[in-house]
């Protein structure tokens, strides 16, 4: 069988054992994903960000990270497939591996379900089907629960949700974090027209939003932070594990059990 990546790219079936695919992956959370397809032995380069499974990926070799690989090491690495994403990996570095890399498949969840696809895709590609459909079942049965979980008519909250300081930056509302968070009835205020647009504070933007989140990452926001913002603009302010928001693939159904933890936190 044939599937098609995020960009519209065929990739055919293989047998991992008869094929032995040699493996890397830029994307941290594929790279979980993939684990937890059972792929881990096949995997041969990850990034620095790619922590998790930790007992796993620590014995894989580092490449760089997300945006600043190491092309030779890379090649030296001798892989077949690559794993990249359209958000996180730029295009100029991807179209370098592909030179020598035979096969490259592009990733680019912007939805919760779009992770249904992504399951299906690098089981089917890596013929691990079986493991992919039981994925898939545990993510159904998740966001089944979540939905029987809230509250209807459903509450809704104006956030905004900050991944950087210095300067600020937020996300727009067509990104995966703002569909995750739409699920609960969390919407996304608009700053500006980029993906991911710096912004300003202005009393015209407190008065906008219900709720500020803080981002556990990239930026690496505690608690004083929550503190200091809720002086500063008089809001209610959440620190979030960013990871269980912003990471596809297996971690999405850990995220949306968080996700109903939020909700039962916020009556």
């Amino acid at each position: 069988m044939q599937w098609q990546d995020a960009i519209g790219a065929w990739h055919s079936s293989i047998n991992v054992n008869d094929s032995a695919p040699r493996i890397v992956s830029l994307v941290p959370s594929i790279t979980e994903l993939l684990c937890d397809l059972g792929l881990a032995p096949h995997l041969v380069g990850r990034t620095g960000f790619c922590i998790h499974p930790h007992e796993v990926v620590q014995n894989i070799p580092k490449i760089g990270g997300t945006k600043d690989v190491n092309i030779e090491k890379i090649r030296a690495l001798a892989p077949t497939h690559l794993i990249v994403n359209i958000d996180e990996n730029e295009k100029p570095c991807v179209e370098q591996l592909a030179q020598f890399i035979p096969h490259v498949i592009v990733t680019h969840p912007q939805t919760l379900e779009d992770n249904l696809p992504l399951f299906n895709l690098l089981g089917g590609i890596f013929n691990v089907t079986e493991r992919a459909q039981q994925l898939s079942q545990q993510f159904t049965d998740a966001l089944s629960a979540l939905q029987l979980s809230l509250p209807v008519p459903l509450i809704s909250q104006r956030v905004l949700y900050c991944i950087w300081k210095d300067p600020w930056m937020t996300v727009s509302s067509n990104t995966y974090i703002a569909n995750m968070l739409s699920h609960i009835g969390w919407q996304i205020i608009p700053t500006g027209t980029a993906r991911y647009p710096v912004f300003t504070w202005s009393e015209q933007l407190v008065n906008d939003i219900d709720l500020v989140l803080l981002s556990s990452e990239p930026y690496r926001f505690t608690e004083q932070h929550v503190d200091a913002l809720e002086q500063q603009c008089g809001k209610p302010v959440l620190l979030l594990d960013g990871e269980m928001i912003s990471w596809y693939g297996s971690r999405s159904i850990a995220g949306i059990n968080y996700l109903r933890e939020l909700v039962a936190g916020a009556r």
